[in-house]
């Protein structure tokens, strides 16, 4: 298959696949989430001619700023991936991988920005982790995967309350700073809940443990649940109810 600059979906979608199976979630999330092109900008004719092109990634405005302060390591991160892919094609030379923001059509942006500016629609989520970046939405709040987002709307239907991917802090010497999937308050129990398997959790068993320890020894309870258990809504609306029915027991047995 020869490289179409008028279709970039082959080249990002290997692209996607090769950091995926390195783990490499920030990568795969720029790319899963950008609307991509491939914009030639000069040719050679040396050697039967080469076109030299730059890959552009625009990717959502609320992605983009959770990796601003990595952005020249991560364009460099593609770039060499892509160096290697195409190394098969030698009338095609990449000159440069960039990031962009996506130039975002909205007539009423304007009062959304004066809102802002008067401190509504704030939220405390984690939206500045450049190591752990959440790149979809749904109700104005950010998550990690789609299964989380399964999850949230079977909790929200529930009634239960609860917080997605909140930031919580323990200052100090021994300064920590945690975003658990969820959070539910219930029958006078704080619970964490943790969506593990999707394509963006990559931790050990030692590493998924010291995130969520700090929460745990001031009393907070753990329910960890996989992420093939929320493919649907249908699927995560009965993974709330287990969770739910877990922390109905852990009451029923402190009392």
């Amino acid at each position: 298959m020869e490289l179409d600059y008028n279709d970039p979906h082959p080249l990002v979608a290997t692209l996607a696949r090769l950091f995926a199976a390195q783990g490499q979630a920030i990568e795969v999330a720029i790319l899963a989430n950008s609307t991509p092109v491939i914009l030639q900008i000069d040719f050679d004719n040396w050697n039967g001619g080469t076109g030299i092109f730059n890959l552009i990634l625009p990717v959502p405005h609320y992605l983009f700023a959770q990796i601003e302060i990595t952005l020249q390591e991560l364009q460099e991160s593609i770039e060499k991936k892509a160096q290697l892919i195409l190394s098969a094609y030698p009338q095609d030379s990449l000159r440069q991988v960039i990031i962009t923001p996506q130039l975002a059509s909205d007539e009423a942006w304007q009062e959304k920005a004066k809102t802002w500016l008067a401190g509504k629609g704030l939220t405390n989520q984690g939206r500045v982790r450049s190591d752990n970046v959440a790149p979809k939405t749904c109700d104005g709040l950010l998550f990690r995967s789609s299964q989380e987002i399964n999850l949230y709307k079977a909790f929200k239907a529930l009634g239960v309350s609860f917080a997605p991917l909140p930031v919580f802090i323990r200052g100090g010497k021994a300064y920590r700073r945690i975003e658990p999937d969820f959070v539910i308050i219930k029958d006078g129990l704080i619970t964490i809940v943790e969506v593990d398997g999707d394509t963006v959790h990559h931790e050990t068993p030692v590493e998924a443990y010291n995130r969520t320890t700090m929460l745990e020894e001031e009393g907070a309870c753990l329910q960890r649940v996989n992420a093939n258990d929320c493919d649907s809504p249908a699927a995560a609306a009965e993974c709330a109810q287990e969770i739910l029915r877990r922390i109905a027991q852990i009451k029923n047995a402190r009392t």
